[in-house]
């Protein structure tokens, strides 16, 4: 007996209709849709975004609308976003950051160690003190950096897996300052830029150990920042000694950009 025409014309619509939405979620535009992220960033004021400016009504925490976790959370539509990185953090005042991140937290973002480790100590010995009075005290914060802050790490890591353990840890790294030797005529001589930068590649060594033996994705922004940190010929990453001083060593608009969004889309997307 012959099919009515408009029943094979249903059928074949329904078959239609089924491929269509099989590709399309095959492509995972159909179907259950994706959760939305819901990210906490922690951290230091190289997280908070000093130097960057546009700090709203942070206060003294400085939390900069051209800070890393900012971009990250204005280019992912939908990204539930708690930003409570603060100038001047210690490990002990990310783990209070840490009450921000519950079961629900989906991705975390931190940088901290510099703060513990005397980043500001070392660099005023630096500048008004000798040669060798600098490389001293780099010395005793790297002797910190490896003896020390590997435990103070694990609690901040450990901690933020307990509230969180589903959610992506990523733990972002410091830029050496200087290129050695570069263009620079005048300010620290060689041997000061030079161990400056070897107290950034001892936090780097212990950091991604550290994050991972937690499980975590460490985030190495010396790279990123080669070429373009004080001394070299684009230093527009960093600022150097300036004015107001509090952001002086910190990354500017383009390195908040070039130096910490751009490797952190690269390693999480």
């Amino acid at each position: 007996m012959a099919v009515p025409a408009r029943i094979k014309s249903r059928s074949f619509t329904r078959s239609v209709v089924a491929l269509g939405v099989a590709v399309l979620g095959s492509f995972g535009l159909a179907g259950t849709a994706q959760a939305a992220t819901n990210y906490v960033a922690l951290g230091d004021s190289y997280s908070s975004g000093v130097g960057a400016g546009s700090y709203g009504d942070s206060g003294n925490c400085m939390r900069s609308t051209n800070a890393y976790p900012q971009l990250w959370a204005n280019a992912h539509a939908g990204t539930s976003f708690k930003f409570v990185a603060c100038s001047g953090a210690r490990t002990g005042d990310v783990l209070n950051q840490a009450a921000n991140v519950t079961s629900s937290t989906t991705l975390v973002t931190v940088s901290v160690g510099g703060n513990d480790a005397g980043f500001a100590d070392v660099m005023t010995t630096c500048t008004t003190g000798s040669d060798q009075t600098c490389v001293n005290r780099v010395n005793t914060a790297k002797n910190y950096v490896n003896n020390t802050l590997p435990g103070l790490l694990n609690n901040v890591y450990s901690t933020i897996k307990s509230k969180a353990p589903g959610a992506q840890l990523v733990v972002l790294g410091y830029p050496r300052f200087y290129t050695v030797p570069g263009s620079c005529s005048v300010g620290l001589s060689d041997t000061k830029r030079t161990a400056i930068n070897s107290g950034s590649d001892a936090l780097a060594s212990v950091l991604s150990a550290r994050a991972a033996a937690h499980g975590a994705k460490f985030v190495d922004v010396r790279g990123a920042f080669t070429g373009h940190n004080i001394c070299s010929a684009a230093s527009d990453y960093l600022h150097s000694l300036t004015w107001p001083v509090v952001n002086s060593y910190h990354p500017t608009v383009a390195g908040q950009r070039g130096g910490y969004y751009a490797p952190l889309v690269s390693a999480i997307g």
